[in-house]
């Protein structure tokens, strides 16, 4: 089942979250464009990875889908080990995500 999330940057892009596939996926007019994965892990959600297409990749994409991806995590009332080197510089510069930060995992 597929939720969707309300992200957009325009009309065109979706962060839905995929829990068939343990990911939050960036859709492009309905193509997928990128996809960042998690699981569980000691209550905590854990995003191991992200990945944008190599044509979409440093236009913004990445930050679209991962500021998605966490405003469904809060809006769940979850929280995160952000394992992924691009999610934990995200949250680096965005802190008001840093409350989502599992703390001693």
């Amino acid at each position: 089942m597929q939720q969707s999330v309300d992200r957009r940057l325009d009309m065109a892009l979706e962060v839905v979250d995929n829990p068939d596939r343990s990911r939050y996926e960036l859709r492009d007019d309905g193509h997928l464009v990128g996809f960042t994965e998690y699981h569980e892990r000691d209550g905590v959600l854990v995003f191991p990875h992200t990945v944008i297409t190599e044509p979409k990749r440093g236009a913004g994409y990445g930050s679209t889908l991962v500021g998605g991806a966490l405003d469904a995590v809060r809006a769940r009332g979850r929280r995160i080990v952000a394992e992924c080197p691009f999610v934990a510089e995200f949250i680096a510069d965005h802190p008001e995500y840093a409350d989502l930060l599992a703390e001693g995992l």
